[in-house]
């Protein structure tokens, strides 16, 4: 996403804690909200940035919206709804995941089994703008273009100043932060416009009696990729979460203007890790971070159709046609003109009611199109803790080179699991950590084959689903990860619990 790319995304609660995006809130009465944590999905090809965000707060139905700096005029085919469901898949599909593996019998019969350096579970899945200008502050806010999206009534605004967009808000009954002109006022010298997405309360629906926002995406182009995270500050009340994915066609992604590492991988754990796998990653995630302050993590990179193993469903082609493969023109024919007879001469009623069959036929032809395209593309998952004090610019982000890690793969002559990301000619990287249990039954033959790894010892018994690490925000941050490492973690100078061995594990068969 730019500087001329920058939009943001979000999940966020009205009178709580609120999951929140790189723009902000702003609500009418006294409501008071706070960000904490922020999920962006961009899909990035060429100049065209496509942003996906979502949205959900539990409160009253006031006047509610956000506020994000983008770099054109958007208009209302620029913007669509999505179903939530899709963020909640991605994000449990690119999660840090927790394996078990059980220790073969050393003494195997002969039962055909097929050894091989790989383990786990395998999935694979194939209107109209015009101009109305208030004066405010020292400048003046014209309103560039209006419409309406689903529950949304949107707006898009230039400003002269930032105390003019600070005026025009407060004036349109927008109770913003205290302190925001000066946030306002980068994007304002840059140019960009500001997109406000106001919710109408008479076109909220419920769920169980909480309001339901559907998530939003927006597409534009603009030669700059980047994420303007310090306006979400002026909600911040402490650290806040980001992860961004960015979707790209065989391309992984990282930031221009910060530090990278990646999260360390392949770490064996104890065996009440499985009842700890957040507290664990946070501790995890935070020493990561201790130990290099100020950086971005990579926690995953990997084909966007294919994972080894699968916490859960891999994103189909369908679903990556929602996120954007529709508007992208890889050299596709344009869609054709449909044309309505008459439509002028309609009751106002049933223009609107033939419009939206159109809009909806228009989306299905552009779906069409997207299907086929979703191989060759990476998903790369980036995750950022900061505040106020710790976040110096927006984030800037830049192609980069394939990286492997996080898989049951045997490295050097003493055949130890590899550690950490290295090199690679495909995006195959992970957080992937494992809870072993060993063979504690008798051995009976004079040369047996220990560290064979695999499924239950019962074999009839289901093999279990690798755990996701979601939702981290909320997990206990303080427990040592000196509790949880059985392996040695040498990028943080970790010595685990037992010393590090060779593993030869057992291919049990894809899911």
């Amino acid at each position: 996403m730019s500087l001329p790319s920058r939009l943001v995304a979000l999940s966020a609660f009205l009178g709580g804690s609120a999951h929140a995006f790189c723009g902000f809130y702003v609500a009418g009465g006294d409501a008071k909200l706070f960000n904490d944590a922020t999920q962006v999905v961009l899909m990035r090809e060429g100049t065209r940035t496509v942003l996906s965000m979502q949205n959900a707060y539990a409160g009253p139905p006031e006047d509610f919206a956000l506020v994000v700096p983008v770099p054109v005029v958007l208009q209302k085919e620029n913007v669509r709804t999505l179903d939530k469901k899709l963020f909640v898949k991605l994000d449990k599909f690119t999660a840090p995941r927790l394996v078990e593996y059980w220790e073969q019998d050393p003494c195997p019969k002969e039962t055909g089994a097929v050894y091989g350096y790989g383990s786990g579970t395998v999935g694979m899945a194939y209107g109209a703008g015009y101009g109305v200008g208030y004066g405010g502050g020292r400048g003046s806010v014209r309103v560039e273009a209006r419409f309406e999206v689903a529950e949304y009534d949107i707006v898009i605004l230039s400003a002269e100043d930032a105390l003019g967009l600070d005026q025009w808000l407060k004036e349109n009954k927008y109770k913003i932060p205290e302190g925001a002109e000066p946030f306002f006022r980068p994007y304002v010298q840059q140019g960009l416009k500001f997109f406000v997405a106001k919710v109408n309360p008479k076109r909220l629906t419920f769920e169980s009696g909480r309001a339901v926002l559907s998530p939003l995406r927006f597409h534009y182009d603009s030669e700059q990729f980047s994420l303007p995270v310090r306006l979400g500050l002026i909600n911040a009340q402490d650290k806040q979460d980001l992860i961004v994915h960015v979707l790209a066609r065989q391309q992984r992604y990282e930031v221009a203007n910060a530090p990278n590492v990646t999260i360390p991988t392949n770490i064996d754990l104890v065996p009440s890790a499985k009842n700890e796998f957040g507290p664990f990653y946070v501790s995890l995630f935070d020493r990561t971070l201790k130990q290099t302050p100020g950086a971005v993590v990579t926690e995953y990179a990997w084909d966007a159709t294919s994972c080894d193993p699968c916490p859960g469903p891999a994103p189909t082609a369908d679903d990556y046609v929602a996120l954007g493969l529709d508007v992208m023109g890889t050299a596709t024919a344009p869609l054709p003109e449909i044309e309505v007879k008459n439509l002028a001469k309609l009751p106002a009623a049933e223009q609107q009611l033939v419009q939206r069959h159109l809009d909806q036929l228009k989306r299905v032809l552009e779906a069409q199109r997207g299907r086929g395209r979703a191989a060759g593309w990476v998903i790369t998952r980036l995750h950022a803790r900061y505040d106020k004090s710790s976040l110096g610019e927006d984030l800037v982000f830049r192609a980069a080179p394939p990286i492997a890690g996080g898989r049951e793969s045997l490295q050097g002559d003493d055949g130890a699991l590899e550690q950490g990301a290295l090199p690679s000619a495909n995006n195959q990287f992970q957080g992937r950590y494992a809870v072993r249990y060993p063979w504690t039954k008798p051995i009976t033959c004079k040369n047996p084959q220990r560290g064979v790894w695999g499924g239950p010892w019962n074999v009839n018994a289901q093999e279990p689903d690798p755990l996701a690490a979601t939702d981290t925000v909320r997990a206990r941050r303080d427990r040592p990860l000196e509790l949880f490492a059985e392996g040695p973690i040498p990028e943080l100078k970790v010595a685990g619990k037992k010393p590090r061995s060779g593993a030869l594990p057992l291919r049990r068969g894809a899911k």
